[in-house]
């Protein structure tokens, strides 16, 4: 496996460490504001943490055919932050350092592993 393709892996597992064990930290690092629920502590552990672990985690063991679908859920995670910076007006330089991290590894993931 490509040493950039094991970075990506990584840098994966670590930004979903961050929702999987520190929702509250994930929160405010995203500008979310607590409610009277916890349900959204919830989602961060699992849409903002476990998820990219396992997606990283499933890169590191499978390889080309994870890596390949990593890049495509890089890729409509920059395309949702591209219609937000558009229509939502988000912080913009938050939203482009976010995008940075999503749509780079999403091109060079999809271009090298294309099926």
């Amino acid at each position: 496996m490509p040493a950039i393709d094991i970075l990506i892996a990584l840098l994966t597992i670590a930004f979903g460490a961050f929702g999987f064990v520190a929702p509250r930290y994930t929160a405010s690092a995203l500008d979310l504001a607590p409610t009277d629920s916890t349900m959204g502590l919830s989602e961060l552990r699992a849409g903002s943490g476990g998820l990219f672990v396992a997606l990283g985690v499933w890169c590191l063991l499978a390889g080309a055919p994870a890596c390949f679908a990593l890049g495509i859920a890089y890729f409509g995670a920059g395309a949702g932050r591209a219609l937000s910076i558009l229509l939502d007006r988000p912080p913009l330089k938050k939203a482009l350092v976010f995008l940075a991290f999503e749509w780079p590894p999403a091109a060079y993931l999809i271009w090298v592993h294309w099926p």
